[in-house]
């Protein structure tokens, strides 16, 4: 989630501003959170956590039942994960591609100095690299350059003995053979998206999963705007999850009116797809809610026209009262302004109850005082749907002081029920494991 005011009028930039009062942050979480009246200001909030990372020896601190170990470290602001199948884990250590922020001008050089601020300034490393845990203690042994030459790299998918990546601008592909833990080939271009040779990429990260088959290959792709100020001809195929048929390179939209989904899972008892979702910003505190939602065939969820169902978003001119009839309310609130961005499904444990859920990684506020997110946390799921409150897995990212220790981003869960966390303040991924008695 981006600044689209013109940020410069806050004398405060940087030390918080503008607003009004807040809910409790537990207010817009669940399956039915409370919306407030939308709050509109001149001088929008700016609360940053400043990223200081990881002092010697310190860790984020896990929920009762879990312990956590730092399972790679040194990393350069890893985003994504993918487990193989053989067990090696795959990080994107990527970033937004040079000079596309999305926003120009001198609106462009301060969110530059938000994002620089926030610990996201840094350059991209263009690369993928591989972990490996040969001897399962949770700590990897093995971390190395496994693709280079990418353009911000973000989601991957293994279908057979081919490795699908979705840089910031196209969808690529290498042969892979398992084991490996090197790829030299030229990837190969599969089909353009969203964001290739345009002037603004305000949403940069393509998410990537495949379906059960392999068969078809579905992409989340974030708008180009906060609330289409830039004019829909450049919303094209945005704001929406992608199908791709690789074999005929066709692609449509499979979903759409999301404003920037991010994480893309399959729930595994019934097999449908899910996704989480940053909202839009400058209607206050407490709207709009980031949530997680099933990502429906020719579903339409909102975005620009209207928020959290048929809620009207009046910023948007002119309207489309036809789309917003049939605009789909989201399944569960994350709370306003979280930016989950990591999601994957658990089998759960001990330390769950034995009930299986989402993990979502809450990157965090930038935008609302005070801070939130900064964690990682675990929706239950039964029958296939959100089933209870929502629960802390992995906190401790924000220090005493509101400094970012660390950011939550990518979540994924290894054969043996570990949860991987990337973080991408602290260049580390973590890895979440059941206690031992």
């Amino acid at each position: 989630m981006r600044p689209t005011l013109p940020l410069i009028l806050c004398t405060g930039l940087l030390a918080g501003c503008g607003g009004g009062r807040a809910l409790s942050p537990g207010s817009t979480e669940g399956v039915d959170p409370a919306l407030p009246p939308p709050q509109r200001a001149l001088i929008p909030t700016v609360d940053i956590a400043p990223a200081t990372g990881w002092p010697q020896g310190a860790a984020p601190t896990p929920a009762r039942g879990l312990v956590v170990s730092r399972f790679a470290g040194g990393l350069e602001h890893p985003r994504w994960l993918h487990v193989l199948p053989n067990g090696d884990v795959l990080v994107a250590e990527s970033n937004a591609p040079a000079g596309k922020s999305g926003v120009d001008g001198i609106k462009g050089k301060v969110m530059g100095v938000v994002m620089k601020r926030a610990g996201a300034g840094v350059p991209s490393a263009e690369r993928i690299s591989v972990l490996r845990d040969a001897d399962g203690d949770g700590i990897a042994e093995v971390r190395q350059p496994f693709l280079t030459g990418l353009h911000s790299p973000f989601g991957m998918a293994l279908v057979g003995d081919t490795l699908y990546i979705a840089n910031a601008d196209a969808l690529v592909s290498v042969p892979y053979r398992t084991g490996q833990l090197r790829i030299d080939a030229v990837p190969a271009e599969v089909v353009d998206l969203p964001g290739k040779g345009d002037e603004l990429n305000h949403h940069w990260t393509k998410s990537l999963l495949a379906s059960r088959d392999g068969a078809r290959l579905y992409v989340g792709v974030g708008s180009n705007s906060n609330v289409a100020e830039n004019g829909m001809a450049v919303e094209a195929n945005r704001a929406a999850v992608l199908e791709v048929d690789p074999a005929t390179r066709r692609v449509r939209v499979f979903a759409s009116g999301l404003r920037n989904p991010v994480g893309l899972a399959r729930e595994p008892q019934g097999g449908a797809l899910w996704a989480v979702v940053n909202e839009r910003d400058e209607l206050g505190n407490d709207l709009v809610p980031d949530y997680l939602a099933e990502v429906r065939e020719g579903g339409f969820y909102g975005w620009p026209y209207s928020y959290y169902g048929q809620h009207l978003d009046p910023r948007v001119e002119p309207q489309a009262p036809a789309l917003v009839a049939r605009a789909i309310k989201p399944d569960y609130a994350l709370g306003s302004h979280v930016a989950p961005l990591g999601l994957a499904f658990t089998p759960g444990g001990a330390w769950s109850g034995g009930q299986g859920g989402a993990v979502i990684g809450l990157h965090g506020s930038w935008n609302r005082k005070p801070q939130v997110g900064y964690k990682v946390v675990f929706v239950p799921f039964a029958g296939g749907r959100p089933a209870g409150k929502m629960q802390d897995l992995l906190t401790g990212f924000l220090d005493a002081g509101g400094n970012a220790r660390g950011r939550p981003v990518g979540i994924a869960v290894q054969a043996d029920g570990g949860i991987l966390v990337a973080d991408d303040v602290g260049n580390t991924v973590w890895r979440l494991a059941a206690a031992r008695d």
